[in-house]
């Protein structure tokens, strides 16, 4: 352990040294990441606050064939262009997005309303416009409450209470806590605080394994008394402590900057005090091993700094690629996926988020396994280093 000790102090200490490192890992990843994060929140909540209490400007083409429903769409809050066009003229102005939504009424839109049958309306939107999803969306509720309020009308004109139309009076009961709640804004804190421990040690370990090897420091380290797995062993532990060090500014900063978005103001809570912020470091904490064992053993097989560099960039998204398909594939916390690396850490922070209590085989499991995974890394790390090819 001594030598294990002595090349870790060294490697640790000379990297705290490099500007470059200091900066790219542990300042501007652990602090600008937060930050953006809780910008991209706070303008993602003012913009659908505004968005709600902003009118809508919807074109029209031939309104005066409907005057009660254009009164219904200004009551609710609807400002209306009047404008002549025809179906085509109509499809080209929303897919070259001169316009963004228009209503048109057919000519026998009257006619089949005073007959009591289902009067037509065509409504032109572009459904791949996501910015303006949430308007077609509000304009779509207003039409269907106004024929709803229509249909009702129609029942009380005939002496039939509007309610037999409704045979299921279905309430939703919304159970959710301002804390359950929040975590649906900070969905991406898990991977930003992943991602970010990571790229803690990513410098480290190029430096430690091919930068040594470029400067020519490696051949003469390798020839010392001391073990070559335990010299590696030292590197890996070095650039773990790297990645740690990351987690708890990331985590710091995040806990630090979340109250600035005052998620109170929507009904949430961002639940990321002191003891969560040290649950969610400790339950991450043995992806450094990890994460620092595969670096290593990556650019071991380099033979250039550019070349680890373009690697380990891939290589680092590698742990974060479970988060990215959890989504899709509606994955659910279990026993079973708790002994995959960073999807574990993941469900183990939404749970701590949520103010969930977290089982301890999930925590055993995550934990375990995650180490494990890096034992072995650290092992192949140190079989490389047994061979004499690793001089280049």
């Amino acid at each position: 352990m001594r030598v294990i000790w002595t090349v870790f102090r060294k490697e640790f200490i000379e990297n705290l040294r490099d500007r470059r490192t200091v900066f790219s890992a542990l300042i501007f990843g652990p602090l600008f990441g937060p930050l953006l994060l809780t910008g991209i929140l706070k303008l993602g909540m003012e913009r659908n606050q505004a968005a709600n209490d902003q009118p809508i400007a919807v074109a029209v083409a031939h309104a005066e064939r409907a005057p009660n429903l254009l009164r219904w769409l200004r009551q609710s809050r609807i400002t209306i262009d009047n404008i002549v066009v025809d179906d085509a003229v109509a499809r080209q102005a929303v897919l070259t997005r001169q316009r963004h939504i228009i209503l048109d009424i057919p000519v026998d839109y009257g006619a089949r309303l005073a007959l009591g049958q289902p009067a037509p309306l065509l409504l032109y939107v572009d459904a791949s416009d996501a910015a303006e999803s949430g308007k077609v969306a509000r304009v779509t509720s207003v039409l269907r409450q106004y024929g709803a309020s229509l249909g009702q009308l129609r029942l009380l004109a005939r002496g039939i209470d509007p309610a037999i139309a409704n045979p299921i009076a279905l309430q939703s009961i919304d159970v959710s806590t301002p804390r359950t709640r929040g975590v649906l804004a900070l969905g991406m804190l898990s991977y930003l605080v992943i991602f970010a421990t990571l790229m803690g040690g990513l410098y480290i370990a190029i430096d430690t394994t091919t930068g040594e090897r470029e400067r020519g420091s490696l051949e003469s380290l390798l020839t010392t008394p001391a073990p070559r797995e335990q010299l590696i062993y030292g590197k890996i532990l070095a650039a773990a402590s790297c990645m740690l060090l990351s987690l708890v500014l990331t985590v710091s900063a995040c806990a630090a900057f979340l109250p600035l978005i005052r998620l109170e103001e929507y009904g949430m809570t961002a639940n990321l005090g002191p003891i969560t912020a040290l649950c969610v470091i400790l339950v991450v904490a043995p992806l450094a091993l990890a994460g620092a064992s595969l670096l290593t053993v990556v650019a071991s097989y380099t033979r250039s700094y550019r070349e680890a560099q373009t690697w380990l960039s891939v290589v680092v998204m590698i742990p974060t690629l479970p988060l990215a398909f959890m989504t899709m594939l509606g994955l659910k916390p279990s026993t079973a996926l708790m002994a995959v690396p960073s999807l574990s850490q993941h469900f183990l922070i939404t749970r701590l988020l949520r103010d969930e209590p977290l089982h301890a085989v999930d925590v055993a499991v995550s934990a375990g396994v995650t180490l494990a995974i890096g034992l072995l890394l650290a092992w192949i790390a140190g079989r490389l280093y047994q061979r004499e090819a690793i001089l280049g």
